[in-house]
């Protein structure tokens, strides 16, 4: 682009320079995750004003630990959406480890942790199998995916029995969503957090200097980390604070599946920013024939990236079970549709290419928002997933939009 501010290479520019580039981006129709941002900015408005209840502090802990079944879910999605494609099973298919899991612990509740690997590796095998028929035969990623979100209800059924309803009965798994850190702890994940953003970044200065390419200025580093430390610092010690309305049972702590969220966004980061297997795979989002002719593998990248897909959303079918103490025959069919509204009101493009996770997680976060505040306020369920809808169709439209402009901008210069 002809109004990006040049950098010489090897060399550290100005924040200023930064600041130009970065609104130059966004003329151009990259918007990244300012309209997940803006909603949500927006949405704390709305409903901290209409409902009493809504920034509270069991409340918003709550939503901590509702959102993150769905960030798993969104963070699993963004390696197929990356590359193009869409996996509409990957819920169903965790309702099916999961369903699988549970059963096995009725006969071998000793065994848990088996039974849990052999769920995964159930997630594994049906995310190669969908690889397969996209990468190998062809056929597109809706219809296939489609086909086994039909499906594998009715495996679940078949295994759940009379009722298709089971119970969790491991402890350790009920914990995850139920149970809350010692205070010491909330603050000891942020100082890791604050320890391994500084370190990851660090890292990637260092590789750059040495290749000979530009690198940002120390000063934007440490504006980013005392932005964490400031929000992340307010949210531990809201956390932190009992929220019980029980004064004899206080409960606080940061909820113990924050920390494992945390670990699986910053794992995912890691893959897709500073791996060659992520670059490998913005390249087949972005042109698979350029990729193919650059010598890339793209038919192993869209495997793995499928299988990727459904190991991940096996988290999220543990984290769900976890949170309603049981499984059920229609487990992971609605919240797939909801991770793709969230990857998109994230900057997620549905196009391939483009987006990252942290910005995903984001968008997971504003439809959470919407279905805990609708929900505070009383509105049905049905004026939910019309919101809902309305939202992915909205963030859809730029999308589209932003791409349209960004072809444009490049066409300019």
């Amino acid at each position: 682009m002809s109004d990006v501010v040049p950098i010489k290479t090897g060399h550290e520019g100005s924040t200023a320079d930064q600041f130009k580039a970065y609104f130059s981006r966004l003329r151009a129709g990259e918007m990244g995750a300012v309209p997940a941002v803006g909603a949500m900015l927006v949405l704390l408005g709305l409903f901290g004003t209409l409902s009493p209840y809504f920034l509270t502090t069991i409340n918003i802990a709550n939503l901590f630990v509702q959102s993150a079944t769905l960030m798993t879910m969104t963070a699993a999605l963004v390696f197929v959406i990356l590359i193009g494609e869409i996996d509409l099973s990957a819920g169903v298919t965790a309702g099916t480890g999961m369903a699988v899991f549970v059963k096995l612990n009725q006969t071998m509740p000793d065994l848990w942790l088996a039974n849990l690997a052999f769920a995964f590796l159930i997630g594994l095998a049906v995310g190669w199998l969908v690889g397969f028929f996209v990468a190998k035969i062809g056929v597109p990623s809706f219809v296939i995916s489609l086909a086994l979100y039909l499906a594998l209800p009715g495996v679940m059924l078949i295994i759940l029995g009379e009722g298709g309803v089971l119970r969790v009965e491991v402890p350790e798994i009920k914990a995850i969503m139920n149970q809350n850190l010692p205070v010491w702890s909330g603050w000891a994940m942020l100082g890791v957090c604050l320890v391994v953003t500084f370190a990851m970044a660090m890292w990637d200065r260092t590789r750059r200097i040495k290749a000979g390419l530009a690198v940002r200025p120390m000063a934007l580093l440490w504006i980013k980390i005392a932005a964490l430390a400031a929000v992340g610092g307010g949210v531990v010690q809201l956390l932190s604070v009992s929220r019980s309305l029980n004064p004899l049972n206080p409960i606080q702590g940061v909820p113990l599946v924050m920390p494992l969220a945390i670990f699986i966004l910053f794992a995912c980061t890691f893959l897709l920013d500073r791996t060659r297997f992520g670059r490998h795979l913005f390249a087949v989002g972005g042109n698979p024939e350029a990729a193919r002719r650059a010598g890339i593998k793209v038919a192993n990248i869209r495997i793995t990236a499928f299988i990727i897909t459904s190991t991940l959303a096996m988290i999220s079918g543990v984290f769900n079970i976890s949170r309603i103490g049981n499984v059920e025959s229609s487990a992971g069919k609605a919240i797939v549709l909801s991770a793709v509204a969230a990857a998109v009101v994230g900057g997620v493009s549905l196009f391939g290419g483009r987006g990252r996770i942290a910005h995903a997680a984001l968008g997971a976060f504003v439809i959470a928002m919407i279905d805990n505040g609708l929900g505070l306020l009383g509105i049905p369920a049905g004026v939910n997933f019309m919101v809902t809808g309305g939202v992915l169709a909205i963030a859809a439209t730029v999308d589209a939009l932003a791409r349209k402009r960004s072809g444009a901008s490049l066409t300019r210069s």
